[in-house]
């Protein structure tokens, strides 16, 4: 399975949903919310105890879509000045 199909079956936007916000799939947890939890040190078995409706797919699918996001949406970016 690609990579890209892999995170579209789990990750999805609705409006009604978190303002559009990325989210897994039945939930109303942001995938900006799980990648967050894991750049501060949280382990991928600590988001599952903590987020017992995810699955370990569903992390991986985060990872994903931020991934493809930061690869497919560089114009997001372009008015940010990193140093």
């Amino acid at each position: 399975m690609s990579e890209a199909k892999d995170w579209r079956s789990r990750i999805t936007d609705d409006p009604e949903i978190l303002a559009g916000k990325p989210v897994v799939k039945g939930t109303r947890i942001a995938v900006e919310h799980i990648v967050k939890l894991l750049v501060n040190g949280w382990a991928i078995e600590e988001v599952l105890e903590n987020y017992p409706q995810l699955k370990r797919e569903d992390v991986l699918a985060a990872l994903k879509y931020a991934a493809w996001f930061q690869r497919h949406k560089p114009h997001a970016y372009n008015r940010l000045k990193l140093k």
